[in-house]
């Protein structure tokens, strides 16, 4: 049996109890992929823009709580369209993500009416850590709590940041735990090396592949010894979690 119980576990809501809305406005469009699909992962809504025209369109139909913006769009600059942005809807949160990583520019940012400013290359960790910060202080709340996944006898409480398998529990380091979590959020799908590293490490990680196959290990030593196995490599491909057979 593979269950997740609830699809926001650590996520953030709206006062109204609905997801929290994040646009996301960049030129690149697999950075802007990879950064969606993140969020999504968080529960969050997302929608994206490639350039300024179509972030300021969106924006007035899907009313963000949040815009990630990049500063240097094609057509209207991202310090234009924060500008229009914060005549439309005040009191969005915005994080700016940009090359320009000069102390004029983050300046410039922040007097424009920027939340906050992160340079490329970047951590996803950080982009996330960021943004919850700014929604918690627009008055975001935290899902509810005590939500857990499983995978067969494997559980996990997101809140508690425990693991067990079969009633024990099992002593995973932070790393180890975002990579469990990864797997145990996609039951039965097979996950590449280069998915599992822009989820749990950075975008720019430098596609070092190996550091995927050695938490794997570690978490198979922790997981699956003594066990049949939860963990299963496909060949060519990458690695699934799926419950044993009953």
């Amino acid at each position: 049996m593979v269950e997740i119980t609830s699809s926001l576990a650590t996520g953030l809501l709206r006062p109204d109890g609905t997801p929290v809305r994040v646009l996301v406005v960049d030129d690149e469009p697999d950075l802007a992929e990879v950064l969606s699909a993140v969020l999504r992962y968080e529960g969050w809504d997302v929608q994206v823009a490639g350039d300024g025209a179509s972030a300021l369109r969106l924006a007035r139909e899907f009313m963000p709580d949040a815009v990630v913006l990049d500063i240097m769009l094609p057509d209207v600059g991202g310090l234009e369209v924060l500008r229009r942005l914060r005549a439309e809807i005040p009191q969005v949160c915005v994080l700016f993500l940009t090359a320009r990583d000069s102390v004029e520019d983050r300046i410039a940012g922040i007097t424009a009416g920027g939340d906050d400013y992160v340079t490329k290359p970047f951590s996803l960790e950080e982009v996330l850590a960021r943004l919850r910060g700014l929604l918690r202080r627009a008055g975001m709340t935290r899902a509810g709590t005590g939500d857990k996944l499983s995978v067969g006898d494997l559980i996990m409480d997101e809140d508690a940041r425990e693991v067990t398998r079969a009633g024990q529990l099992v002593d995973l380091t932070p790393t180890e735990f975002e990579l469990l979590r990864f797997l145990m959020r996609n039951p039965r799908r097979v996950l590449s090396k280069a998915q599992i590293l822009d989820r749990v490490w950075s975008y720019d990680f430098g596609g070092q592949a190996h550091v995927v196959e050695l938490y794997i290990s570690y978490l198979r030593r922790k997981i699956d010894a003594g066990r049949a196995p939860l963990i299963h490599t496909v060949r060519g491909v990458g690695y699934v979690l799926k419950p044993v057979p009953a």
